[in-house]
């Protein structure tokens, strides 16, 4: 079977994967879920110190340490960055890259480059002088596309657990070395698959590197582990055998 690290998007901790690792468990697969420095039990590391780079020191440290190889690294969100960066440090280790509404984003570019002109006006005056990205109100009237198919349940349970994030994850740009490619997957949700491979031979940043890859599309929100745990859990194992 295959041997999984799971990577968080923004906010969220080892936590948000608890149903989708022991699904992937059950089915044989060895599966490390992470949290990164400063965010969920990690959030008292907090501060304008933890930047994207600490979070590719996060996964590398983990995948070394526990000797892993032939990895699935797997990449939620704005988890794809840190997880497209340790790729490019320890490709040895890497079987394939998962992307999980997320990509591969270019040297160069960051999380925030992505966010249109208002947002990120608006989220500058929220930070103020801080070093922390405020969690959204996770409110489905106000963004319904994101948050379909989770539960009042499971929206209590984001807006008790989910914490800021450390500002640099998102500010600092995507620095690639250049070296050998690893192989990829994507997993999209909010995007149907019909506009992502437009966006692909169009040559969008979003989803740069991802030409040769494999492509799965699972539509619900753009919390998969949370609003469709097994079927993601099924696409992963899919993944795995392919």
């Amino acid at each position: 079977m295959a041997t999984f690290v799971l990577v968080p998007g923004f906010w969220l901790g080892a936590w948000a994967w608890r149903e989708v690792t022991g699904l992937l468990r059950a089915q044989g697969h060895d599966v490390h879920p992470m949290t990164l420095t400063g965010v969920a039990e990690r959030h008292h590391l907090a501060g304008p110190q933890v930047t994207l780079q600490t979070h590719t020191t996060d996964i590398v440290r983990l995948i070394e340490v526990e000797d892993l190889r032939d990895v699935l690294l797997v990449g939620h969100s704005g988890g794809g960055m840190p997880v497209a960066q340790a790729a490019d440090v320890i490709p040895d280790r890497i079987a394939r890259v998962v992307y999980v509404e997320s990509g591969p984003l270019p040297d160069g570019t960051a999380q925030f480059d992505t966010v249109p002109p208002p947002e990120q006006q608006r989220l500058r005056a929220a930070i103020g002088d801080g070093h922390l990205l405020p969690p959204p109100a996770w409110d489905p009237a106000a963004d319904p596309t994101n948050l379909a198919g989770l539960d009042e349940p499971t929206l209590s349970l984001l807006r008790e657990r989910c914490t800021a994030q450390p500002l640099r994850t998102a500010t600092d740009p995507v620095r690639r070395t250049g070296g050998r490619p690893v192989p990829t997957a994507l997993v999209a949700s909010t995007f149907p698959l019909a506009v992502v491979r437009q966006m692909i031979d169009e040559g969008h940043p979003f989803f740069t590197g991802l030409a040769d890859g494999q492509l799965h599309g699972l539509p619900t929100g753009h919390w998969p582990m949370l609003s469709e745990p097994k079927a993601l859990a099924d696409v992963l194992d899919l993944v795995a055998r392919t």
